[in-house]
């Protein structure tokens, strides 16, 4: 079967170090079809000249500004060639065989618009790492867990996850989109900025009728928080601002109208809790997130008429595919630590 040209697009805002080593290891990536671009955010440590100097074969983009991740990627994917585009972090090692996983399934199936790798971390190699694990659930109130990681909880790699299987989304630590279904779905809402922007990216998939997978038998590497460290203000914000905002914008109104006050009142509960443990970063992030949607619902309007624009099923049918059920509750009460004690494999 003849292989596609893929397209590795990086969003990079400072840290040279960190990306010399992702480009080293994706020079050993035995793939003969790909092309790497480089999307520099506005770095202030001489990164673009450095990447130039060393990798002249990446395409550079110099961005004016730092586009966060959403934007870094949409324009990475404006001057990409490939018929696969694959949007990976600059803090990541490679298995010499990633790629070829990850282009084969999506040849033989066409109605997959996303799939991503496993993901271990970097520095606990038989660890699933706190971003993407082995593939991405989301519970009908917007709260994101993966297979081999929830919230903080972390399992070891055991192949208890290596099964082929539909998730509801690919993380953005190493996801692979066709470029016309990542087209159609408007790309990345920059707006997001970082954090959750895949999981809105999936969303709209399962919106169009496409399907996300994860594919185990490809592997790479994860060093977690390098560009934003967790439980960071920002970070915090980020999170659950995006989070509320899929929410708000993704589901029918009824739906929205039903679940949107639920969702309120667990971030009410997450404010207390912060409180409690006299975690202020965590308070500030929540309290700037609801004055942020407050503040905005023009925003959520907008959003909410792309939705329509590109939706094909009903949310009846995609409810089939999230979690019916609140993994903060799971986890917390009834004290379920592991993505298989929630959702059986």
């Amino acid at each position: 079967m003849a292989q596609p040209l893929v397209s590795v697009v990086i969003p990079h805002w400072n840290g040279v170090e960190v990306l010399s080593e992702c480009l080293e290891s994706l020079s050993e990536t035995k793939y003969p079809n790909m092309e790497i671009i480089v999307v520099d955010n506005a770095s202030t440590d001489g990164s673009p000249d450095w990447v130039s100097l060393n990798f002249p074969q990446v395409k550079l983009i110099e961005n004016d500004r730092n586009y966060g991740y959403a934007g870094g990627c949409n324009r990475g994917a404006k001057v990409a060639e490939g018929e696969y585009l694959v949007f990976l972090n600059n803090d990541t090692i490679q298995d010499h065989h990633w790629l070829a996983g990850l282009a084969d399934f999506m040849n033989l199936n066409s109605n997959v618009a996303a799939v991503q790798p496993k993901i271990l971390n970097f520095f606990e190699r038989t660890k699933f790492d706190y971003a993407g694990g082995a593939g991405g659930w989301l519970d009908v109130l917007g709260f994101p867990f993966v297979r081999g990681r929830v919230f903080l909880e972390r399992e070891t790699d055991k192949g208890q996850y290596d099964k082929l299987r539909p998730i509801f989304w690919a993380s953005g630590t190493a996801i692979m989109v066709r470029k016309s279904d990542f087209e159609t779905a408007g790309g990345f809402d920059e707006i997001f900025f970082a954090h959750q922007e895949e999981i809105d990216l999936c969303w709209k998939f399962h919106l169009m009728g496409k399907e996300v997978w994860a594919i185990p038998n490809s592997t790479l590497y994860h060093k977690n928080a390098v560009t934003l460290p967790m439980f960071t203000r920002m970070k915090q914000y980020l999170n659950h601002r995006n989070s509320y905002l899929m929410v708000l914008s993704n589901y029918s109104l009824p739906i929205t109208l039903y679940l949107a006050p639920i969702r309120f009142a667990l971030e009410l509960v997450a404010a207390l809790y912060a409180i409690v443990r006299l975690d202020l970063n965590h308070l500030l992030g929540i309290i700037q997130a609801q004055l942020w949607i407050l503040f905005h619902p023009h925003v959520i309007f907008h959003r909410r008429k792309k939705v329509r624009q590109i939706r094909k099923i009903k949310d009846k049918k995609v409810f089939q595919r999230l979690y019916w059920g609140s993994v903060v509750f799971d986890y917390y009460i009834r004290r379920k630590k592991t993505s298989a004690e929630i959702i059986p494999e």
